[in-house]
């Protein structure tokens, strides 16, 4: 989760809310790993195109993403433990852990690789973590906005925040949200132990916004969206008018990096 002036927090943390209210069509319940998780599979041409939320965030974000995808294309949506419909974490809320819990949820729905990994927010964080780690299984990777493996050191660091923001936090982040945010640094140390991926396709999508606020901690954070595409030679970034929520206010831009990665993997004969 980018961190943010106080307002577009509270903001952004309320549209998370609202925006879990409307349900995707061909939503279901399935059982992986003896535990309920809400999703969405939808079979097609591949490669499989597979979408992780941000903190907090629930499958719904991706609502106007998936109906402007190519006609046929595979995909799959989901809400994470703990989140919507899905059934609470019994697991540590790292990356590892929602890594290999994903892998086995695509698997147990005939999803099988190669995937298009696109990943808003700490999802992110969450696919980048997916593509270091299994190489093999990834055509491509699309970051929304994408959480930075270092987002919390420095400047971002919440003891460095003023007590309104740490305030907010508290009441705001709350329940396995609060979980995978105290395992964000650790998800991040997570990325960096692994090599980078230079040899498919990587589109970095940054929100433009925020780049012209001024304070410490958004100069800090707009250096971390810099930072993200020279993590990864040879990726594309993309600046997008508008703020963080990219999925909802701008899936165009989505639409048009998928479509893009895409292209890009099936012409490699």
């Amino acid at each position: 989760m980018k961190p943010i002036p106080t307002l577009r927090l509270a903001a952004l943390l309320l549209l998370t809310l609202i925006a879990g209210c409307a349900g995707l069509p061909g939503t279901q319940i399935s059982q992986v790993d003896s535990r309920a998780l809400e999703l969405v599979a939808r079979a097609g041409s591949g490669p499989v195109v597979v979408f992780e939320n941000g903190l907090g965030g629930r499958m719904e974000w991706w609502g106007k993403v998936l109906q402007a995808l190519p006609s046929g294309t595979a995909y799959f949506v989901y809400n994470r433990p703990g989140l919507g419909n899905s059934a609470p974490a019994d697991t540590p809320r790292d990356g590892e852990h929602i890594v290999a819990e994903l892998r086995r949820a695509l698997l147990s729905q005939g999803m099988r690789p190669p995937y298009v990994l696109v990943g808003h927010s700490l999802g992110g964080l969450y696919m980048q973590l997916f593509a270091r780690k299994h190489r093999q299984e990834v055509a491509a990777l699309v970051l929304v906005d994408s959480t930075h493996p270092r987002q919390l050191e420095g400047a971002g660091a919440m003891e460095n925040q003023s007590l309104l923001v740490r305030g907010m936090a508290k009441a705001l982040i709350t329940g396995v949200a609060k979980d995978e945010f105290d395992g964000l640094t650790q998800t991040g140390q997570q990325v960096l132990s692994l090599p980078t991926v230079s040899d498919m396709p990587v589109y970095v999508l940054s929100a433009a916004e925020p780049m012209k606020e001024t304070s410490d901690l958004a100069r800090f954070s707009n250096a971390m969206r810099q930072d993200i595409a020279r993590m990864y030679p040879n990726a594309k970034q993309i600046w997008v008018e508008g703020g963080h929520a990219i999925p909802l206010e701008k899936p165009e831009a989505v639409v048009d990096a998928i479509r893009a990665a895409l292209a890009e993997v099936r012409a490699v004969p």
